[in-house]
């Protein structure tokens, strides 16, 4: 049985409780400082919390500690590692190889017992990098988000010992994750230290080699967000055990929304292929989630939506309007009244409400927002006409106010269903629970509790019905009643309610314990396992450019040096004045999103090379590599 995770962002404490309760196997989540997204930190006693509830459910917590770290955080970067681990995580995201390296001579204990998860940082897109991290004792590689489904496969059958993340739902950055340096360049704030500035949801020229315009202000290098909904079935025979959600910025109910849609949509295509009698898949995690709302991903945040490059390259990857969420389409504008009574009506089926946030694209191509003061069905009045609405303008909910209110209500309730059998064992009762769900590499859930009858009194009414009733009482723990069943000779035995319920207590206490004892022994496997050397995957932009090794700090940059490789940091590195750095690596292509892939168009009307300019002058030059299929943007 090959176990499914699907895992989800932690903003918070109470998203990553939010993931686990709508149907997460795991999330991952940043503490007080080395993750990155900088402005989502949690203290470790918080993630020890949530550690508590996800192992309830058998799920995971995966601490995040992927940023380069500098010489003089290194002791503390080991510290919290130690930490995060004591305090329950089952793994860490990590980019920083001497940081790796650092655990591994300092603290040779700590290194054998966590498990080491190679964050997309890493730049991990071909299979002799994955295999590489493998050999030096990472467990799982999160794939770079530009690869194909064919790209996927390939690299799990030649590394197909590797546990594979993919990510399926959430923003896209225009570069190879880790490989992006334009905000360090122009604001000193490092996206491989969780301080991105966006420099790919900025408005810019695309000016060619005379200086003159080929298109003006543009979000050029802004990507819609990756969706990828109806193809989770194939990401999952391509070999992904994990399918990811980014968005540790998100609030709660994006949260709820997203993770809820996905696990649906997984335990369908499960059920259907367990019942095929195909290949047995299971969910990687306990439990069954029930909802009081109906998902529905296109009420959430997102800017459009797009499968990437998962089925090839294709033209309709980029939202060049605007870098904001515009939401879901909700009917064109009919007729505009104006007056004391300033008001429109909206062709389209769609159901208002009072603070409602709507949007359109002016006829300048500008992205315009209103807020609904008060809706009379599909009559809104806003607080003041919109400038640039007009009749036929398409509208798009980017706030949906009914929405946003259901999800802040509690919209889900997740229980693990167990068997529950209540024997006569002469002078004493026994409640053995067991878990009625079938997983792969979880064990068993069980739990037993025993307690002594002293002596038997003869029961004036028979009793089953009340110690059915009473073992079922599971209303404040984290399960449910799959089945429940009584021994026939206790029908006639009288066992005071105070007793079976003392019995029920401790029956689910020893879930517990034996839930605990079980981390405990994973821990324990993980300890002692050999590192082996491999030559590390390097090509001519890594040679060209060694700061693409992301070697901040003298430890990894010892690292590289022992296998013959040159690297350092961009962070650390002096800068040459007027030297030309590469700032992107992307496969998503300007030159094919316009028409003019060389491969496939032939010639352009411009003259190359083409630069990308900001409205403050700052200006970057595009490098198309045809031959491998990649943008690199020079600063």
């Amino acid at each position: 049985m090959r176990e499914i995770e699907l895992l989800a962002p932690a903003k918070n404490l109470q998203c990553g409780i939010a993931a686990i309760d709508h149907g997460a196997d795991a999330v991952y989540i940043g503490a007080d400082s080395f993750g990155a997204r900088h402005a989502a930190g949690n203290s470790v006693e918080d993630i020890a919390l949530l550690c508590r509830h996800a192992h309830t459910f058998g799920a995971k917590v995966y601490a995040t500690v992927n940023t380069v770290v500098y010489d003089d955080e290194t002791d503390r970067a080991v510290a919290l590692l130690r930490r995060l681990h004591s305090a329950g995580v089952d793994a860490v995201l990590l980019q920083d190889m001497g940081l790796l390296a650092l655990v591994r001579r300092d603290a040779p204990d700590l290194a054998g017992s966590i498990v080491w998860h190679a964050s997309t940082q890493t730049d991990n897109r071909t299979a002799e990098k994955v295999a590489w991290l493998q050999a030096q004792g990472f467990r799982r590689a999160v794939l770079a988000r530009e690869l194909t489904l064919d790209e996927i496969n390939a690299i799990h059958r030649d590394v197909p010992d590797m546990e594979l993340e993919v990510f399926i739902h959430g923003a896209l950055c225009v570069s190879y994750s880790g490989q992006c340096y334009a905000s360090q360049r122009c604001f000193q704030r490092s996206a491989n230290r969780g301080e991105c500035a966006q420099m790919c949801r900025m408005r810019y020229s695309l000016i060619d080699a005379e200086g003159h315009s080929v298109a003006d202000d543009a979000y050029f290098l802004s990507l819609k967000d990756q969706c990828q909904y109806d193809n989770l079935e194939d990401i999952i025979d391509a070999g992904a055990c994990s399918l990811k959600i980014e968005g540790r910025l998100k609030d709660v109910a994006y949260v709820k929304n997203v993770v809820a849609a996905y696990s649906m949509k997984l335990n369908d295509i499960i059920a259907r292929r367990n019942a095929q009698g195909a290949r047995l898949l299971a969910r990687a995690s306990w439990g069954t989630a029930e909802y009081s709302f109906t998902p529905d991903l296109r009420r959430s945040f997102n800017r459009g939506y797009t499968d990437y490059f998962l089925h090839g390259r294709h033209r309709d990857m980029a939202s060049l309007l605007t870098p904001k969420a515009i939401g879901e389409y909700v009917g064109k504008v009919k007729e505009i009244r104006r007056g004391r009574q300033t008001s429109f009506n909206v062709a389209g089926t769609a159901a208002f409400v009072n603070g409602d946030g709507l949007c359109f694209i002016d006829s300048r191509g500008e992205l315009r927002g209103f807020r609904v003061n008060r809706a009379e069905g599909n009559r809104l009045f806003p607080l003041a006409m919109p400038e640039g609405l007009t009749p036929g303008t398409p509208l798009y909910r980017s706030q949906d106010k009914a929405f946003d209110d259901l999800l802040s209500s509690r919209t889900a309730q997740r229980t693990i269903p167990l068997d529950i059998r209540i024997e006569d064992r002469g002078d004493s009762v026994a409640m053995t629970l067991t878990g009625c769900e079938r997983h792969g590499t979880l064990p068993p859930l069980h739990g037993e509790a025993t307690m002594s009858l002293g002596e038997r009194q003869q029961a004036q009414k028979p009793q089953r019905e009340n110690i059915v009733r009473q073992a079922s009482r599971l209303g404040a723990t984290a399960y449910s009643v799959g089945s429940i069943s009584v021994d026939a000779s206790l029908d006639n035995v009288f066992i005071p309610a105070s007793m079976l319920s003392e019995l029920r207590r401790k029956a689910i206490e020893s879930i517990a314990l034996d839930r605990t004892s079980e981390q405990e022994r994973g821990q324990q496997d993980r300890k002692g396992r050999q590192v082996s050397t491999h030559d590390i995957p390097e090509d001519r932009y890594h040679m060209r450019f060694p700061y693409l090794h992301n070697a901040t700090n003298h430890a990894a940059k010892a690292f590289y040096n022992a296998n013959g490789i040159s690297a350092e940091g961009f962070e650390t590195m002096r800068a040459e004045k007027g030297g030309k750095y590469l700032l992107m690596q992307c496969r998503y292509c300007i030159r094919h999103a316009l028409g003019h892939c060389k491969k496939t168009e032939g010639k352009a009307e411009w003259r190359e090379p083409l630069s990308l300019r900001l409205a403050d002058g700052r200006t970057f030059t595009l490098e198309f590599d045809c031959k491998n299929c990649q943008m690199n943007v020079l600063g």
